[in-house]
């Protein structure tokens, strides 16, 4: 079977960032996606940096320094101070545009940050020393220095602990039709020398899936997002060359609603508990991924001969720890989306609200985040004799050379919402428009819709455009593109669907998108080839 390539999976994980990161808003009506956002104000230096346990002749780790003030920092200095843990661990500057020097214990770098939005102030490597004792800790002193924003320490903290070789699968292949159940037979087994004392099993996805249990064992994001993320904690003990694998209540059902056929990848990662926090602990403190279910624990049982041979021989390096689950979804089912216009009035100089999108007729939903889901980006040409003058942060420029959300005063603009839209909903996105010219002026919305590498028809393309109308003479028309009488007035209807927006969180969202580098980093050798 062929894997999702590296970038795809990563695209994929940057998708499922932005449903997480407004999982509240996104999981109820709303009056359309993506409001303009306000402008951030100046704000004072804010540092941030995750900890790291290694252990003796264990992989070397990272520890990533971030700011947290919204703007450039322009040429900074970071000066790292190492005294607290050299005894056990050996910390270098990664690789990046500083210049760094040593002093001792000592590192000082500067950094050319202009034209770094991202804010990632400084990488360190980290590696325990050979003779380093278990249960060793200690913290690295981080001091930045940013000229007209201030100065500012945060402690990362460096500890020594035990090694222990967990391993997986790396592919695990389900079928399904539209509306069954299937099992998901996640197992894990202990390749190293030593007992692993409690297991964490982060699931990332069940895309085309929706989870039959939430066990009280496990932390979960929302799930009635298209994409999800889970965590179960287990206090089992897993001894040199024992396999466990979850109980057989542990699937998912199909939904009836899914374009099919379909392909769905989705991930799941094996973590000690020490290494979990330290994951959560890449873009922020370790916290819950959110509400714990209310279903009897999962729990793991012994795994039976044939998973455990499906590992085969493995080494001992924590490239092994993670499953690909392929979900392939058997039928025939498509949608029909019907691109929804607007009729706008106002005299010249005054703004008016404009919402258009469009609506999904079914049955399949649209949005679906398998490799076959209908993809749906709607086209908005606005007339001459008006100005947006502030846009859905949902739609950019598509003639622009930079990549500006919400970016105000373009004639086109391309507009798509992460999440899914069920049958009978629909999706809108938000336009402010002043009026610069009397008379009646006519734009238009027009949908593309695309399914796995590119193009497709939806079930009825006649209804894919719809107008935009400034101001009509007489009673002007509806602006409907062909939806079937609901009518095509952006505000005539209700419109629901998954709020996406700018980025507006670094808690939930930000550890799902390090799951996204974290399992490319060290599956590189597995999907490169």
């Amino acid at each position: 079977m062929p894997h999702p390539s590296p970038a795809r999976r990563w695209l994929a994980g940057i998708a499922v960032v932005g449903l997480l990161a407004t999982a509240s808003a996104a999981a109820r009506p709303v009056a359309a996606v993506g409001a303009p956002a306000p402008a951030q104000p100046v704000a004072a230096l804010g540092l941030y940096a995750n900890s790291a346990i290694v252990a003796p002749g264990g992989p070397q780790k990272w520890v990533a320094l971030h700011s947290l003030a919204p703007q450039s920092l322009g040429t900074y200095t970071v000066r790292v101070d190492r005294s607290a843990v050299t005894a056990f661990a050996d910390v270098r500057e990664g690789e990046g545009r500083s210049t760094c020097t040593t002093q001792g214990p000592v590192i000082t770098c500067t950094v050319d940050g202009a034209n770094e939005p991202d804010q990632d102030l400084l990488t360190l490597g980290v590696t325990a020393r050979a003779d380093a004792e278990v249960g060793r800790s200690g913290e690295l002193a981080l001091t930045v220095t940013a000229p007209g924003v201030g100065t500012a320490t945060y402690r990362s903290t460096v500890s020594i602990g035990e090694g222990v070789d967990l391993a997986t699968a790396s592919d695990l292949e389900l079928n399904g039709t539209l509306g069954s159940t299937v099992g998901v037979p996640l197992s894990v087994t202990n390749r190293g020398a030593t007992t692993a004392r409690g297991l964490v099993l982060y699931v990332y996805g069940f895309n085309g899936m929706t989870p039959g249990k939430r066990y009280e064992n496990c932390e979960y994001t929302d799930l009635d997002l298209d994409n999800s993320a889970f965590a179960c904690t287990f206090d089992n003990s897993l001894a040199p060359g024992e396999t466990l694998g979850v109980d057989p209540t542990f699937a998912g059902t199909v939904g009836a609603d899914t374009w099919a056929p379909n392909l769905y990848y989705n991930f799941a990662y094996w973590f000690t508990p020490a290494d979990w926090a330290e994951f959560q602990s890449q873009y922020r403190p370790a916290a819950p991924l959110g509400p714990k279910g209310s279903d009897p624990a999962l729990t793991l049982v012994p795994a039976n001969d044939t998973s455990a041979r499906a590992l085969g021989q493995t080494d001992t390096r924590f490239v092994n720890n993670d499953t690909t689950i392929a979900l392939t979804v058997t039928g025939d089912q498509r949608a029909d989306v019907a691109a929804v216009g607007a009729t706008v009035t106002g005299a010249v100089g005054a703004t008016a609200a404009m919402t258009v999108g469009f609506a999904n007729n079914g049955p399949a939903r649209a949005g679906d985040p398998g490799q076959q889901g209908l993809v749906v980006v709607t086209r908005v040409t606005l007339p001459a004799g008006v100005t947006a003058v502030s846009v859905s942060t949902s739609c950019v420029d598509p003639t622009d050379e930079q990549w500006r959300p919400g970016k105000p005063g373009a004639r086109l603009y391309e507009c798509s919402a992460s999440g899914g839209v069920a049958r009978g909903e629909r999706m809108g996105f938000e336009f402010g428009l002043r009026i610069d010219r009397a008379g009646s002026q006519t734009g238009g919305v027009a949908l593309l819709t695309r399914s796995g590498p590119g193009p497709i028809a939806d079930l009825k393309p006649a209804n894919d455009t719809a107008k935009i109308l400034i101001n009509p003479r007489g009673n002007g028309g509806n602006g409907n593109g062909g939806n079937g009488g609901g009518g095509g007035d952006g505000g005539s209807l209700p419109i629901t669907g998954a709020s996406t927006g700018l980025i507006a969180g670094l808690g939930a969202l930000l550890v799902v998108l390090g799951l996204g580098g974290f399992l490319l980093a060290r599956r590189r050798t597995r999907f490169d080839a």
